[in-house]
């Protein structure tokens, strides 16, 4: 049986991260500039993934030092805005995420403009609503950038009615580096343990917003970051930015 203690998940960890920096700068690079054009365009960073992957829009909005232009999408919001059932929305069989001609519904909930774009993240990168999300962005002319497992993507087949997968609608493509099914540590027996893409994601998105302020101050431009309302006039601040954004975040 293999060893499985915290040890080995902290250095498998640890390899998985340097991969990550190794092979992924560039492209993270790429998607920055994107997000500061838009940023720099007073454009709204739609950030979407359904499953876990909502916990990478999570890391990136509403925080302190996070961008206050970032707009989380969720597909519960077909439930909250009354266009589908909630027993319809947890259907085990008709499993929501897989479910192609959906996103076009879930894109049109929202105030999309020109110069918005899209972070769009799905470790398989193969079901419905995720992969309409990113062709509803790209007929309308808005940037995608897609966060996806390679090793879990380039082994599975696509679910979407039309064979393609989210990758292949990504103007830049951030691969999560992330072993197929995610689970990372092998027990000796069919089963592995310690899901990754959730690590991989949060270092993403913070290095993302990190490089979007960086391009952004060294353009001279103010970045809208939220501050920490302790700090004297850090209230007003954040409330001048939520009202720029209101709305649409």
């Amino acid at each position: 049986m293999n060893k499985i203690t915290m040890d080995v998940f902290y250095d498998n960890l640890l390899v998985l991260l340097d991969t990550l920096e190794k092979e992924q700068t560039e492209n993270i690079k790429k998607a920055a500039e994107i997000l500061a054009e838009t940023t720099k365009n007073n454009g709204i960073i739609h950030v979407f993934g359904s499953g876990h992957s909502v916990g990478f829009s999570l890391e990136m909005q509403k925080r302190i030092g996070s961008l206050a232009n970032v707009h989380k999408i969720e597909t519960s919001d077909f439930v909250l805005k009354g266009k589908v059932t909630l027993e319809d929305f947890k259907d085990p069989v008709n499993i929501f995420e897989r479910r192609p001609g959906m996103a076009e519904k879930l894109f049109d909930l929202y105030n999309v403009q020109n110069e918005d774009c899209f972070i769009i993240i799905s470790n398989s990168g193969i079901n419905g609503v995720v992969i309409d999300m990113a062709i509803c962005a790209k007929e309308r002319g808005n940037k995608v950038i897609v966060v996806t497992s390679w090793q879990h993507t380039s082994a599975e087949d696509s679910r979407h009615p039309s064979g393609k997968k989210l990758y292949q609608l990504g103007d830049v493509v951030i691969d999560n580096c992330g072993p197929r099914g995610d689970a990372l540590i092998e027990t000796g027996k069919l089963e592995k343990i310690c899901s990754v893409s959730s690590i991989t994601g949060a270092c993403i998105a913070q290095t993302l917003e990190c490089e979007t302020v960086r391009i952004l101050k060294e353009q001279g431009l103010e970045a809208p970051i939220l501050y920490d309302e302790a700090l004297e006039g850090a209230k007003e601040h954040n409330d001048l930015l939520r009202e720029k954004y209101h709305g649409r975040v």
